[in-house]
């Protein structure tokens, strides 16, 4: 169960998680569907791999994630900044690419073996500020915060072409 799906549980069955009866959880009046801990977030990894940049992490999880071959080159740096910083306070490192049909080469999805279950999403760039400012869409703060970034820094170049 991710912690997303579980805190769904509680908020909408509060108490439904306390331990009762020897660390035996309440029956639920009904099961929530596994969507209920489905999150829109942006590709991304682990830094794990000794010897790999930051860039080369970037375009490995765009491969796996996402089926698009990437270089180092083809990535933007967008900011450095910390997360989770109640529990880990991990540096993260957020980068941009353009890509084209051409760079698309598999499906995407994660992988398996790591219990990634991925779909890839393409937002139309006129959905983008409704879509990010939708408080009943389940997304990631940097979701919200590359969106945008990316009207504001990269999308009025767009308008202008």
């Amino acid at each position: 169960m991710t912690a997303v799906y579980v805190g769904e549980v509680e908020r909408r069955f509060p108490g439904s998680l306390a331990a009762v009866d020897q660390d035996r959880p309440r029956v639920l009046p009904e099961a929530l569907p596994g969507s209920a801990g489905v999150t829109y977030e942006l590709c991304a990894g682990l830094v794990d791999q000794p010897g790999l940049s930051l860039e080369e992490v970037a375009c490995k999880e765009a491969w796996e994630e996402c089926g698009y071959h990437l270089t180092p080159t083809d990535l933007r740096r967008v900011a450095i900044y910390k997360a989770g910083v109640g529990l880990s306070g991990s540096s993260q490192t957020m980068f941009y690419a353009e890509v084209t049909d051409a760079q698309r080469g598999g499906p995407g999805g994660g992988l398996a073996e790591e219990g990634e279950l991925i779909e890839v999403v393409h937002l139309p760039l006129g959905d983008a500020q409704a879509f990010s400012d939708n408080p009943d869409i389940p997304k990631t703060l940097g979701v919200i915060f590359g969106i945008s970034w990316f009207l504001n820094c990269v999308a009025p170049g767009l308008r202008r072409q």
